[in-house]
């Protein structure tokens, strides 16, 4: 099974009022397990960058003049996700976004039903209690002390660790490692032996075995079970 956990930093809060993607950040997990490969573009926004929202992420309008626009990026994009689940943190509000941005483009939208939102889960779970992404590092015990300011791949990252908890631990079905062909793989693999052993008993010690056996009377049950 494989998921992506996906996040985005933004000029604000809703598309509708013209603001825009300027970073998108995923990473792929397979069983439950992270395989290392990830996805990370800086957007450029094509508008200013809001005080309120620099302070949130740190991306200055200056830092993203140069990078590529969405439409630079979007097949890279698309082509990482693939049509798999997509795990995000207030799904609502990344994928408004990216929507927004596949529409001015002409591309078809991402169904919201590919979305895993950790905080619904998280509100069903924990009722009452904090639910954004710091408050859930502190309740699994998720190191996030380099989280100094809000940043897509590092969000995804934390996110995934979260989201792994939430799901019973970082040990679902006791796979601990998906098999990607690594060290891990081979130490695991298992292959027949070419002849079998050869036996270790005796012919004093088999003919004792047998002698007891016909003492018991009647035909012994397994051999019985052999013969049916």
């Amino acid at each position: 099974m494989r998921e992506i956990v996906l996040d985005t930093e933004t000029t604000g809060i809703s598309p509708n009022d013209g603001h825009r993607l300027v970073e998108i950040g995923c990473l792929e997990l397979f069983n439950h397990v992270a395989t290392g490969k990830t996805f990370h573009t800086y957007v450029y926004p094509e508008r200013d960058m809001p005080e309120g929202a620099f302070k949130v992420h740190g991306l200055s309008e200056e830092f993203l003049r140069g990078k590529p626009k969405f439409a630079d990026i979007v097949d890279e994009f698309l082509a990482f996700i693939g049509d798999d689940p997509l795990v995000i943190h207030n799904a609502s509000f990344d994928m408004g976004f990216l929507n927004a941005e596949l529409k001015k483009i002409g591309r078809t939208a991402l169904p919201m039903a590919r979305a895993v939102d950790t905080l619904d889960i998280a509100r069903r779970k924990y009722p009452g209690a904090q639910n954004n992404l710091d408050a859930l590092c502190r309740r699994f015990g998720v190191d996030n002390s380099g989280r100094t300011k809000h940043g897509a791949l590092l969000d995804s990252e934390l996110l995934a660790e979260v989201y792994l908890e939430m799901m019973g631990g970082r040990q679902p079905g006791l796979v601990l490692q998906a098999d990607f062909g690594g060290p891990a793989a081979q130490k695991t693999a298992r292959t027949p032996r070419p002849a079998p052993l050869p036996s270790r008993l005796t012919d004093a010690e088999r003919e004792a075995h047998d002698a007891f056996i016909a003492s018991l009377g009647g035909e012994p049950l397994w051999l019985a079970q052999k013969e049916n």
